[in-house]
């Protein structure tokens, strides 16, 4: 039996392929969807879908794969599932690079990634066999679609906003999260868990921050934290669409999009990720898209805003992105209580000592 463990990448898109997180997409694509993905972002068979979820192995384990062979996908000695290998092809690194990303820069993390994934892709039947490890931690956060719908049931929410993030929310995020939630019955506040940058904020450390904020901040019956096992690839407005087509697979009936939604650096306009949304209709996509102007404080308003809402100069308002939080933490400066909730700063505060601690041992 050939087993095989698979990428960062590719164990967080088995997870998804498994649970229903990537419907209607059931199995690793093939070459015919590969390509109708890059090219048109759709399957084959017509419907949306924006980044192909792949399967890889070398040049030399490939020879040894034939049609029908089975293969096993494994987390160290976990079975995650079994592939019967119904085809096998070669990526295609400079085309699967420009059109996910639009660009092939290695220095942007999504390329370096794709360009250390092996060449030799897999498709055929795929047959889930048990979910990747979790830390301890994160176990109570790991929900699948279909338990985050019969939850939503449960709670009779009608209509439920998703929020992605892979940073601590702050209280621009906050205020996007309330006015969405003043529109819907609840929130889904739902956190990519798979790979990141190696400079963001921990996992753990950003759970901590959600769990404080929602016990302070937030009504409790309007609000659900679940995990999202999604590897960010940092593909701006493509990836936009996919986070999209996956909180709808989770039961959310809305979606926030805000600025440089999944961007990095300066390869995408701040608005892309919303202006590729206007390409496909609502009632295809399956989810309807908030789109959001970038939130800041405005000292003269002495509220949270945006262009929309406020009259003012732009030297009258303070930002918190992530890059800006990091910032802060590594001069030991606190973000400003207009800007983070108190208790998440404390959290993040402790944490940047703690590394620092570390490192100076």
């Amino acid at each position: 039996m050939i087993r095989i463990q698979p990428s960062a990448v590719e164990l967080a898109d088995l997870e998804l392929l498994s649970v229903g997180g990537y419907w209607p997409v059931k199995t690793f694509v093939g070459k015919k969807d590969y390509w109708s993905i890059l090219e048109k972002m759709r399957l084959s068979s017509g419907e949306i879908f924006s980044i192909p979820p792949t399967l890889a192995v070398s040049p030399e384990l490939a020879r040894k794969i034939k049609p029908e062979t089975k293969i096993e996908i494994s987390q160290g000695r976990k079975l995650l599932a079994r592939l019967i290998v119904k085809e096998k092809f070669w990526r295609d690194y400079q085309q699967e690079a420009k059109k996910v990303f639009g660009t092939t820069d290695q220095n942007h993390p999504g390329v370096k990634n794709l360009s250390q994934e092996k060449p030799v892709c897999l498709s055929g039947v795929l047959q889930p066999v048990s979910r990747p490890e979790k830390p301890a931690w994160l176990k109570k956060y790991s929900w699948t679609p279909e338990a985050t719908k019969k939850e939503f049931r449960r709670r009779g929410w009608k209509s439920v906003v998703g929020f992605q993030t892979r940073n601590p929310v702050h209280r621009a995020h906050e205020y996007l999260q309330k006015c969405a939630l003043e529109i819907v019955d609840g929130l889904l506040l739902n956190p990519i868990v798979g790979l990141t940058k190696s400079d963001d904020i921990p996992h753990e450390v950003r759970f901590k921050c959600y769990e404080v904020l929602l016990d302070n901040y937030y009504p409790k019956d309007r609000v659900l934290l679940v995990a999202n096992p999604l590897a960010m690839r940092y593909a701006g407005p493509r990836e936009a669409i996919l986070h999209a087509l996956v909180r709808r697979n989770y039961g959310c009936t809305h979606f926030i999009v805000g600025r440089d939604h999944a961007g990095v650096g300066n390869y995408y306009g701040p608005y892309d990720a919303q202006k590729i949304f206007d390409r496909f209709g609502e009632a295809e996509l399956g989810i309807k898209i908030l789109k959001f102007e970038d939130a800041f404080y405005c000292q003269q308003c002495q509220a949270m805003a945006t262009r929309k809402t406020c009259p003012h100069p732009p030297e009258n308002h303070l930002h918190l992105s992530g890059t800006r939080l990091r910032q802060l933490l590594r001069e030991n400066k606190l973000p400003p209580g207009e800007l983070s909730r108190p208790e998440v700063a404390e959290i993040l505060s402790r944490w940047w000592q703690s590394l620092d601690n570390c490192q100076g041992n």
